[in-house]
C-alpha cells in the first residue's frame, strides 16, 4: 500500500500486529530510529496484543462478550502525540481500516481481564493465587514483545496448528502462541523443546490455544520442537516432532 510520509505515524498499530508489507516495515523501522514518540506507541500496543493472547488463554467469563459488546462503540486508536511540525495528516479511510482491528483487541482484552478479576474475586484464596500468576505470566509475555531486540517466526505444525515464537535475547525468554490445536487424546499432551546443538531440552507444556512462557534457556537454542507426550511430559522426545521451528539469529 502507497502512503504519505505524512502517515508514517499511524502506522505503530499495524506494525505492532505484523500487519505491514515489506515496504512498509522498512519504512517504518527507519522511523522507530529517530521517533521516541512512535517507539513509545509501539511498545504499548505490543503489550496490548500480549494481553489479548493472555486473555485468550483462559476461558472469560460468561458476562465477558456483554461488557465487550457494550465497549466497543467506545473504543479507538489514537495517534502518537507529535510535535506541530511533524504532525500526522491521515487519511480517514485509510486509517480507520489500520485502527478498528486494533481497537477491537484492546476492547477484549480490557473487558476479557476485567471479566476475568472480577470472577476470581468471588473464588476465594485459591483463584487470587491463580490471577497473581496469570498475572506475571503476563508481565513475561508483554516484556518479550515490547523488547527491541525481539525476533518472530512463524510455522505450522503436522497436526494443523498454526504457531508464532517470539524471542528476545535481551529478556532471555521465548513465548509460543498456538492456535487451532486440535485437543490431544486423553493421557497426551504438547511438550515444547529448545534445540542446543541438537539437543532437546524440556521447555513446557501445552494443551490448547493460547500463549505460553518457555521455560529453560532460549539463549543459543537453534529450534523450537512440538511433540505429542504422555501426560506431565517426558525428559526427552518420545515421538516425532510435530513442528520443529528454527529461531532468527
Amino acid at each position: 500500500m502507497t502512503h504519505h510520509a505524512s502517515d508514517t505515524h499511524t502506522l505503530a498499530a499495524a506494525y505492532a500486529l505484523d500487519a505491514l508489507d515489506h515496504d512498509e516495515r522498512q519504512a517504518f523501522e527507519d522511523h522507530l530510529r529517530t521517533c521516541e514518540a512512535c517507539r513509545e506507541e509501539t511498545a504499548e500496543f505490543k503489550a496490548t496484543s500480549a494481553r489479548l493472547a493472555a486473555a485468550v488463554a483462559q476461558k472469560p467469563p460468561a458476562q465477558a462478550k456483554a461488557q465487550v459488546m457494550a465497549a466497543i462503540d467506545a473504543v479507538r486508536q489514537l495517534p502518537p502525540h507529535v510535535a506541530p511540525a511533524a504532525a500526522a495528516r491521515t487519511r480517514a479511510g485509510w486509517l480507520q481500516r489500520r485502527a478498528v482491528p486494533l481497537a477491537l483487541a484492546a476492547g477484549i482484552a480490557a473487558a476479557a481481564l476485567g471479566g476475568v478479576a472480577v470472577w476470581q474475586t468471588h473464588n476465594g484464596q485459591e483463584l487470587n493465587q491463580d490471577a497473581r500468576e496469570a498475572q506475571q505470566q503476563l508481565d513475561a509475555v508483554s516484556a518479550v514483545l515490547a523488547a527491541p531486540d525481539a525476533r518472530t517466526v512463524h510455522g505450522r505444525a503436522a497436526n494443523g496448528a498454526m504457531t508464532t515464537v517470539v524471542a528476545s535475547d535481551r529478556q532471555n525468554k521465548a513465548i509460543f502462541t498456538a492456535s487451532n490445536l486440535p485437543a490431544p487424546a486423553a493421557g497426551k499432551t504438547y511438550q515444547l523443546w529448545l534445540s542446543h546443538d541438537g539437543t532437546m531440552r524440556p521447555a513446557g507444556l501445552i494443551d490448547h490455544d493460547g500463549t505460553v512462557v518457555l521455560t529453560g534457556t532460549p539463549a543459543g537454542a537453534g529450534a523450537v520442537g512440538l511433540t505429542l507426550e504422555p501426560a506431565g511430559g517426558s525428559p526427552e522426545p518420545s515421538t516425532t516432532p510435530l513442528l520443529l521451528m528454527t529461531l532468527p539469529a
